[in-house]
């Protein structure tokens, strides 16, 4: 299973988010996955039509992902994901 890990900004909403191994052929199911265990993650990852919103990045394998609007991007058995909110503010 591919595993999942946040930046600690994160962590502040959902305090027992960590890195987490979830079942996913593609960066939407792997999301889907961790809604169920992590509910309400969703809406601070995903617009309201379900793409990535405009501060949150995914990289996988330290790739950043290609499709930011079906999240459609192919997962393997061992991809580490990682899920970037960056921080705004002056």
């Amino acid at each position: 299973m591919p595993t999942i890990r946040f930046t600690s900004a994160l962590s502040r909403f959902f305090p027992d988010l960590g890195q987490t191994a979830l079942p996913g052929s593609t960066v939407a199911e792997l999301l889907q996955g961790a809604e169920t265990q992590f509910p309400g993650l969703r809406r601070y990852l995903l617009d309201d039509q379900g793409a990535l919103r405009q501060h949150v990045n995914i990289f996988v394998n330290g790739e950043r992902i290609q499709d930011r609007d079906r999240l459609s991007d192919a997962l393997a058995e061992r991809d580490e994901v990682f899920i970037l909110q960056a921080l705004s503010g002056g």
